[in-house]
């Protein structure tokens, strides 16, 4: 009888275990940060952030105890990037200005199987020019895949390279590297 009882509390075990296992990585998931998604109100801090890196606030979250979750600002030709960190953790919305996320997340950029989003190519420019701010990059590879010359491209968002976004054509399809501030592609 003595070992049927133990049997009992180690399955028991085990199926709390289990369950709580389910419901960290079912957490885990929905509290992913994101880019393209802001968490508006529960504010207690923001701070400017120079390298325009979202990682730079999600980690300044990290270590700050009364931190539950954060929102980082791309730059714009108004203001630099602003980390913003928040005492409550409040829904996510859908907005392009963007990035945010809930202590304990890293960053995940959106996958995009056309564009590198979050990559910049640097080098091989053969020209630059300036382009309407759009979150997708769609002008600059537009203007890419109109020249014969252009092998790849990069959008940069307003407010890294100055006040406006920036389109790079590029003759030589160099290595990706991470970045916040880019969307790049290749076309030929």
């Amino acid at each position: 009888m003595g070992d049927t009882v133990e049997i009992r509390r180690a399955i028991l075990r085990w199926v709390v275990a289990a369950t709580a296992c389910v419901v960290m990585c079912l957490l885990a998931g929905s509290a992913r940060a994101q880019v393209g998604f802001d968490r508006k109100g529960g504010d207690y801090m923001s701070f400017p952030i120079r390298s325009g890196d979202p990682a730079v606030c999600a980690a300044r979250c990290e270590r700050e105890p009364r931190c539950r979750a954060w929102s980082f600002s791309y730059p714009t030709s108004d203001h630099g990037a602003i980390c913003w960190l928040k005492s409550q953790v409040q829904p996510r919305t859908a907005d392009d200005c963007c990035a945010s996320g809930v202590k304990g997340a890293g960053v995940t950029v959106p996958r995009d199987a056309a564009n590198e989003v979050g990559i910049d190519r640097t080098g091989g420019d053969y020209r630059s020019l300036d382009v309407a701010a759009d979150p997708s990059g769609q002008a600059c590879k537009a203007a890419c895949e109109a020249d014969s010359r252009c092998r790849a491209w990069t959008y940069v968002r307003p407010g890294y390279h100055g006040p406006n976004a920036r389109c790079y054509l590029k003759e030589r399809v160099r290595t990706p590297r991470r970045k916040p501030c880019c969307i790049s592609g290749v076309v030929k």
